[in-house]
Parts: C-alpha cells; sequence; structure tokens
C-alpha cells in the first residue's frame, strides 16, 4: 500500500503565520510534510498562493471555509479553490445557535445542496467534527443526524480523532461505523493529567494510532492531516515532533 500523505492544519502554527504566512508555509515543507491545510489564507490572492505552493512543492490537503461563506460567497469560493489546485473544501464547525437536532437539520440539508454544487466543479465539501456533534440534545446526537442526513456522495467527514476520543468514542470504531465517509483524518493526540485533558503531540499522548491507521486506510483515507489546537512548545517545535513521530512509525 502507498504512503498517505501527511499534512500540516495551519491552524496549529497560526501564531506564526500571523507574523509571516509565506515564511511560515516554507518551514512547513522544510520539515517533511507533503501538504497543508488551510484555516484562513493570510490575505493571499489566488495567485500567491498557487506560486507559494508551486515553490514549497505543498499540496493543498483541504481548506476550512465555514458554512456562511460556503452559502453567500460559493462562486467566490470555488474559483479561489480550483485556481490553488485545492480539493477538498471544509466546515470546521456550526456556530453556536446551530448546535441543536433543527439546526443540525437545516445544517445537514445546506451542506447537500453545498456539496451538490462543489461536485459540479469536481470538488468535495466535508466537514470538521468537534466534541459537541456527540453531545445528546433533545434526545438525539448532531452526528447522527449529520451522518444520516447527508447524501455520501455529496457531502464527506474529517474524522478530528482527538474530539471524538473527548466525546467518549473509540476514534477507530467510529470510523470503521462510517467506513467510506472519512478521506480526511486529523491526527491530534491528548495527554491527560489527573482529570485534565489537553493537547499534544502526535505519538506523545494516549490515544491508540495504530488502530487508527487501520481503520483510516481500510476505508479509502487519502490525507492525515496533524492538527495541534494549543502548543505547550512553540507551535513549529509541535509541528515537527508530531511529523518525526509519523516518520518513526512508518507513516511518512
Amino acid at each position: 500500500m502507498s504512503k498517505i500523505p501527511i499534512a500540516l492544519q495551519l491552524y496549529t502554527v497560526r501564531d506564526e503565520t500571523a507574523k509571516d504566512f509565506k515564511g511560515t508555509v516554507r518551514k512547513v515543507a522544510q520539515m517533511g510534510y507533503a501538504g497543508v491545510e488551510f484555516a484562513g489564507t493570510g490575505g493571499l490572492s489566488a495567485q500567491e498562493m498557487k506560486d507559494l505552493l508551486a515553490e514549497t512543492k505543498l499540496k493543498p490537503a483541504g481548506n476550512h471555509v465555514g458554512l456562511g461563506p460556503l452559502e453567500t460567497e460559493l462562486e467566490q469560493v470555488i474559483s479561489f479553490q480550483k485556481a490553488i489546485g485545492n480539493r477538498f473544501v471544509g466546515i470546521p464547525a456550526l456556530p453556536g445557535e446551530m448546535r441543536n437536532p433543527s439546526g443540525f437539520r437545516k445544517a445537514a440539508a445546506a451542506m447537500n445542496r453545498i456539496g451538490a454544487e462543489l461536485k459540479k466543479a469536481g470538488l468535495v465539501l466535508y466537514y470538521h467534527n468537534h466534541n459537541f456533534e456527540f453531545d445528546v440534545v433533545q434526545g438525539e446526537r448532531g452526528i447522527d443526524i449529520l451522518l444520516k442526513e447527508t447524501d455520501p456522495d455529496l457531502v464527506k467527514f474529517q474524522c478530528d480523532v482527538y474530539w471524538a476520543y473527548y466525546a467518549g468514542e473509540d476514534p477507530a470504531a467510529f470510523i470503521r461505523a462510517h467506513a467510506g465517509r472519512f478521506p480526511l483524518i486529523h491526527l491530534k493526540d491528548m495527554a491527560i493529567t489527573g482529570d485534565q485533558r489537553t493537547f499534544t503531540e502526535v505519538g506523545e499522548g494516549v490515544l491508540d494510532f495504530q488502530a487508527i491507521f487501520a481503520a483510516s486506510e481500510s476505508q479509502g483515507v487519502e490525507w492525515y492531516i496533524v492538527e495541534q489546537d494549543i502548543c505547550a512548545r512553540p507551535s513549529l517545535e509541535s509541528a515537527r515532533i508530531s511529523l518525526q513521530n509519523l516518520k518513526k512509525w512508518g507513516k511518512a
């Protein structure tokens, strides 16, 4: 089996990209990452971003855009993604007022509509989970509504294994239960001290990544994407440690 490429979600190094977007992306490439997932594009034009990716030889693994822009600026979003060669277009979360069964159903309907338009353009819509989608609200879980009420041909998911685990799920079992829905997997690890749970570098915490890899690859994952929401070390150093551990496992 060919190796699954490893990208970095640039949210991990947002303190650095805020100071020097292009320079930070260059450093990510120098570490050995194969791609980047965007959460904001540093104010770069499509041509500037295309040039930066060509220079660094990084591939775009995805772009967290959000439901709002996808509903109100879809043509512009499609144009930008196609120009930079990005295929996966993501919703990073839902706003607080939608985090109930009725809101999840509205979101699912919107995602089907948006997903159909993106598919026509040769792009793929995906939704990224946190932990709130696993909460039972009015007798239902948002994640179940989204998975059930979205068309698998139009809407994919990005399993964030940290947040699934945080919510009490076995990430590997969750991926297996909905095989085929997860072209993107967020690799993120958890450190536990007493009753405190926090983020740590991939391979430095408690998640069972070998089981996650097996489940992900059996259902067709296309990218593994490292993300760390909060870093105790300098963020670029955390990104480097995660990649080093993935290399030790033969994954990068």
